[in-house]
């Protein structure tokens, strides 16, 4: 979720009804331009339409050759639709294993893409500078297809992957160069949520002959903001604000199924505090894992993403992160320069 919403009814599913009537008993009509619920990402009329604030570009892909990084699409299910984005960084030794990062985009749950510029370019950098093949899933946005779609397209995504560990899935790049004993699911924002979900599942249900080595969450969004109504109302068959893919339970974070989980959060962003409870619930559910929290002082809500230009530019000023947790916070420390290399050394 990239931003938080402006809140409204406290139902999330609210039904409108053209049922007032005049002295005459004739009804009111409809005005089609009458707004019934406004969020930050879109807005719903009275009449059932739906505006979304934001567009999403998509981008074929294209070899990148100033990292060496190779790129293609994959298709994974055509009913649904799911598929992927798949980066493979420059092979410098064809017998060594690469880890696998797979990737899970944010965008509120309702745009963004695997396929968009900005993803494409910021993951080409991602892949060469961790050294990882990153697969990341494109999922079922709303209102096409609401929530749960995209936690059910990306777990088939996931098993995809999962399904090339004895080598000989239909992916050959996965099949001669991934080391599934060091996988790990990351996503920025709503792709956060989902990834928390993703290894909940993992540590629910297993995932054969993969060994999740860690998750690394950036600006997740959880629940406990503003944004909540908006996440409802996308979720016809929402539990409420309890919900756990909403606001994930104490069992839930017990059973996570991974070693270790890193989270990134800005100090300007609204999820700043969400991002800090699932840390502090984590720590305090049972789970054996090790966990590390890092802030980056003055950023705001993924400003990496905004400013891909200066991920690596050495030129580039960075304030240094705050951390806490089990791991060195100097191994993660990062900057407006540094982000992505945080993240790549949190893969190694």
């Amino acid at each position: 979720m990239a931003s938080s919403g402006s809140s409204f009814s406290t139902s999330s599913r609210t039904h409108i009804h053209a049922s007032s009537v005049t002295s005459g008993h004739h009804p009111n009509p409809i005005d089609p331009n009458e707004v019934a619920h406004e969020f930050r990402f879109f807005r719903v009329y009275k009449d059932g339409r739906i505006e979304k604030f934001r567009s999403t570009e998509k981008i074929p892909p294209s070899d990148d050759p100033v990292t060496g990084v190779r790129i293609k699409d994959v298709e994974i299910s055509s009913q649904p639709a799911v598929s992927a984005r798949i980066f493979l960084p420059k092979i410098r030794d064809s017998s060594r294993k690469l880890p696998v990062l797979y990737h899970v985009h944010g965008g509120g749950f309702c745009f963004e893409s695997a396929f968009s510029p900005i993803h494409s370019k910021y993951l080409t950098l991602l892949t060469a500078e961790a050294d990882v093949i990153t697969v990341s899933v494109e999922y079922g946005l709303f209102p096409d297809r609401p929530i749960p779609a995209c936690y059910e397209d990306s777990w088939a995504g996931l098993q995809w992957v999962a399904g090339h560990v004895n080598g000989n899935g239909p992916e050959s790049w996965l099949n001669e160069h991934a080391d599934f004993g060091r996988v790990f699911i990351g996503g920025e924002s709503a792709g956060g949520n989902i990834s928390h979900n993703l290894a909940v599942r993992i540590g629910t249900l297993g995932l054969p002959g993969v060994n999740v080595a860690g998750m690394v969450l950036v600006h997740p969004y959880f629940g406990g903001t503003d944004d909540d109504q908006m996440w409802l109302y996308m979720c016809p068959s929402n539990g409420g604000l309890q919900d756990p893919r909403l606001k994930p339970s104490a069992e839930d974070l017990a059973r996570l199924g991974s070693k270790r989980v890193l989270i990134f959060v800005a100090e300007k962003d609204h999820l700043n505090v969400v991002g800090r409870n699932y840390y502090q619930e984590l720590k305090e559910s049972g789970w054996k894992g090790s966990a590390e929290i890092l802030e980056n002082e003055g950023e705001d809500h993924c400003f990496h993403m905004e400013n891909l230009s200066l991920v690596l530019s050495p030129e580039t000023d960075s304030n240094p992160a705050s951390s806490s947790g089990d791991l060195q916070g100097d191994n993660f420390v990062f900057g407006e320069k540094d982000l992505l290399k945080g993240q790549g050394m949190a893969l190694l």
